[in-house]
């Protein structure tokens, strides 16, 4: 259940970020998914900590797969840039977590 809570905080957090993007843009009504999904994101990311994942594995995984989906839905839900650099950005950040996965 662990990785299960993991990919439930990961698919939250991208979703609240996503409609964080379309409140900025004036829409306040999705204000709240945005704080639904933050609040879910963190709840399930709590309960993979309590079944037993390490803190720096959770949050790197959370965190990296985070920017890397929401960089590329970005891209592909609104039209937002994704350079050469930013992918190579996110590579790094990829290669950095596993790093420390590893190390755990």
């Amino acid at each position: 259940m662990t990785w299960v809570f993991l990919g439930l905080a990961i698919v939250t957090e991208i979703a609240a970020t996503m409609f964080l993007r379309l409140a900025a843009f004036g829409r306040k009504r999705w204000y709240i998914p945005v704080g639904i999904g933050y609040a879910g994101a963190f709840f399930f990311l709590s309960l993979a900590l309590a079944a037993g994942m390490p803190l720096s594995v959770g949050y790197g995984l959370w965190s990296a797969i985070g920017v890397a989906a929401t960089a590329v839905l970005a891209a592909l839900i609104f039209k937002e840039p994704l350079t050469l650099a930013m992918g190579a950005g996110i590579a790094l950040i990829c290669t950095g977590v596993l790093l420390v996965e590893l190390g755990a």
